[in-house]
């Protein structure tokens, strides 16, 4: 298992019964893990969008005195430098977007070093025919691109990537044929009609994996499994290198646990060959 900066926090907070706005300041701080050690609780209470005496009872709730409580321990727990910040200072807001991102993806890469959720993903979502995937606004991207490739190794996978009157319809339909799970994207800003969606899907029997930006989004206590994967927010517009990764291991966990994913993969490309499908 992972022992970064963000996965110790993520620890710290485990185990804690946390309001929504407590999980808005435990989220803002796994983003900024490496930063939050040196934040006052004003700094933080403005980053996390919340107020400053909000940050003082979230540091109760988890058990200290106070604010300078918890960033003595986060201090202790948490690199003893702002790993890199002088050589941040050199690079300009393109470039410190792009780092951004790829501590994201070392982030990831920590957490998968134990492999067990995303294998456990990976035969829940092998099993369900038809296979659900839902994505709206900004995750639509992403569902769209797990359920193409999904597709050449599974026998049913469908997209859900809009709202409105007929998404109920569409998952009642595919639970009415046989679908036992339904994996969801949910990236902020998180529309509501995603978190409902979710909990109608949960009373209605289906298996909810969730990929989100972080274990405090507000979809986790409507997904049997969540993994998280951390979106960029160095740009105007976020960015979600490490959510489409995820989408790709967990593809490949679902292939691994589908018997005939090889099969299927060599007879599609057969017919691609034989349609001239691609240029070569």
């Amino acid at each position: 298992m992972s022992d970064g900066p963000a996965a110790r926090l993520q620890k710290l907070f485990e185990g804690h019964r946390l309001t929504p706005t407590q999980r808005r300041i435990a989220h803002c701080m796994v983003r900024g893990a490496a930063e939050v050690p040196f934040l006052s609780s004003v700094e933080l209470a403005e980053l996390a969008g919340v107020s400053q005496p909000s940050v003082t009872r979230f540091a109760v709730a988890l058990g200290f005195d106070g604010y300078p409580a918890l960033r003595r321990h986060l201090r202790e727990v948490a690199p003893a430098e702002r790993a890199g910040a002088e050589d941040g200072d050199a690079y300009n807001e393109y470039q410190q977007a792009v780092q951004g991102e790829i501590e994201n993806l070392r982030q990831l890469s920590a957490m998968l070093a134990d492999p067990a959720s995303v294998q456990e993903a990976g035969r829940v979502l092998a099993a369900s025919v038809p296979l659900p995937v839902l994505g709206l606004r900004a995750a639509s991207s992403q569902a769209r691109g797990f359920a193409y490739f999904a597709g050449k190794v599974h026998p049913d996978v469908r997209l859900l990537d809009e709202g409105g009157s007929m998404l109920e319809d569409r998952i009642d339909a595919a639970r009415y044929e046989g679908a036992t799970a339904l994996l969801c994207f949910a990236l902020p800003r998180h529309p509501r009609e995603v978190v409902e969606t979710l909990e109608r899907s949960r009373r209605a029997g289906l298996t909810v994996v969730t990929v989100a930006d972080s274990a405090f989004a507000p979809v986790a206590r409507h997904s049997d499994l969540l993994i998280p994967a951390p979106v960029g927010t160095g740009l105007a517009f976020d960015t979600a290198c490490a959510p489409m990764l995820l989408g790709r291991v967990l593809l490949e966990a679902m292939a691994d646990a589908l018997p005939d994913a090889q099969a299927r993969l060599e007879a599609f490309d057969a017919r691609a060959a034989a349609r001239g499908l691609f240029v070569e």
